[in-house]
């Protein structure tokens, strides 16, 4: 497994249940029963998928009485924005392009 951090992060994201538990965790703080409730999944794959955000820095526990409440942590995903900005402009030429192809097929009357 990679050990770099944007690696550990990227992995982390890769899954979907973990983006939806992320999602969650970014509206506040909740509980693993309260992460688990929308899912179908028992609450030690639930815990499996929080160790994982664990580990890429992305989700902490906190201790509140007998409760272990979750809370985003969203300093790494800073690394992945950073990440994304360099190929954002060729992206965005690669669409601007394409816009003015479209413009001159829609002005010769031609469709797409």
């Amino acid at each position: 497994m990679a050990s770099d951090q944007l690696s550990l992060t990227l992995n982390a994201l890769a899954d979907p249940t973990r983006r939806q538990i992320l999602a969650r965790l970014g509206e506040g703080e909740a509980t693993v029963n309260q992460l688990a409730a929308p899912f179908s999944l028992k609450l030690p794959t639930v815990s499996k998928h929080l160790k994982v955000l664990q580990r890429a820095g992305l989700v902490s526990q906190g201790r509140r009485a007998q409760w272990r409440p979750c809370r985003l942590e969203a300093a790494p995903l800073a690394d992945v924005d950073e990440l994304l900005a360099r190929y954002r402009h060729l992206w965005e030429a690669r669409h601007d392009r394409l816009d003015q192809l479209l413009r001159q097929l829609q002005e010769k009357g031609e469709e797409p």
